[in-house]
């Protein structure tokens, strides 16, 4: 067996899309309970933009490689795996890094079965979206049954999951921004929220506050940072919470921000990641995706929405397209 494997490597170690390349790398060596997964498909997320242009804090255990989700093939284990999985099992999972790649090691406690009723491209969009979705939902926001919720940026992966698992849990309405009119019907024709407003031409919190009849939200899960923090202060509801997940819209509030709402409402406001949490934290959301999420795609009740497939080697064209924001679902990549 070969000790090398090929890899999307970065030039320079850093910068624009130009500098993806593939090359030939050491193939990783799984051990205690890794698995060593023959990769057939990745997903792309943001975070790979950032942390190929240099500027995302990695957590210590993450590889250089990119990529964090992904499908395949279980081809040798470490000394203790986690028990049911076993040497040509068909799985997908997440990962701190490194799935831009041929094989991957892997923690078991992260790994998934592949349903067969899944193609290992939709399977490899699931665990960064669905699991984040699922963290903010549950465990940051503390949802239940009957609050309304909001999700910006309604037609990216995460909003795609997360609009899906408020409208299957209850919400009493799931609002949506884009940033497109065709985003926008597609989060209430296809994912079923409420309503959804263009973020471009329309202003969106006074739309939200129309709504709800001047309410507000009860939770906001906001992917754009500083642009919206004003708007989601007027758009939240008296003791509501807004949880902060990334900065497409920097990290500096407008001038003349008024953060008195955060008394007046009794507002609270939490960030929040998913790629520094330890793997306990990361395999509890694991099973909560096996146990609450699962099953709901196999049935088709929850649908993985792959945008675009392109083959590995074409890696520039397929991160060109995300960062275009030329999607509405997953961009993922196959390796044959």
């Amino acid at each position: 067996m070969s000790a090398s494997m090929r890899a999307v490597e970065i030039k320079d170690g850093k910068g624009p899309i130009e500098n993806l390349y593939i090359a030939s790398i050491p193939k990783p060596v799984p051990t205690n309970a890794q698995a060593l997964v023959k990769i057939k498909a990745f997903g792309l997320n943001r975070m790979d933009l950032v942390q190929r242009e240099g500027d995302y804090p990695l957590p210590p255990q993450a590889p250089k490689t990119l990529g964090v989700e992904f499908s395949g093939i279980i081809e040798e284990l470490g000394s203790s795996p986690e028990k049911g999985f076993q040497v040509g099992d068909e799985v997908f999972g997440l990962a701190y890094g490194g799935a831009y790649a041929e094989y991957i090691a892997v923690s078991t406690h992260m790994l998934v079965h592949k349903p067969k009723e899944l193609s290992w491209e939709q399977c490899a969009g699931i665990p960064e979206t669905w699991i984040t979705a699922t963290q903010a939902l549950y465990l940051v926001s503390h949802f239940t049954p009957g609050k309304s919720i909001l999700w910006h940026a309604g037609a990216s992966s995460v909003s795609i999951a997360g609009i899906q698992l408020s409208v299957a849990d209850g919400a009493s309405a799931v609002y949506a921004t884009a940033r497109s009119d065709a985003k926008c019907d597609f989060a209430v024709s296809t994912l079923g929220a409420t309503a959804a407003f263009n973020a471009k031409t329309s202003d969106w919190a006074a739309e939200v506050l129309k709504a709800t009849d001047g309410k507000g939200v009860d939770i906001i899960i906001d992917f754009v940072g500083g642009e919206y923090f004003a708007q989601n202060l007027d758009a939240v509801a008296r003791d509501g919470i807004i949880v902060n997940l990334g900065f497409l819209g920097g990290t500096r509030v407008p001038d003349g921000t008024d953060i008195g709402a955060f008394i007046r409402k009794r507002i609270t406001f939490k960030g929040s990641s998913l790629r520094s949490r330890d793997e306990v934290y990361q395999g509890k959301l694991r099973d909560q995706l096996v146990e609450h999420a699962l099953p709901r795609f196999v049935d088709g009740r929850f649908k993985v929405l792959v945008d675009r497939v392109f083959d590995w080697e074409r890696i520039q064209e397929a991160q060109g397209v995300l960062e275009r924001n030329e999607t509405t679902g997953k961009v993922i990549c196959t390796i044959s």
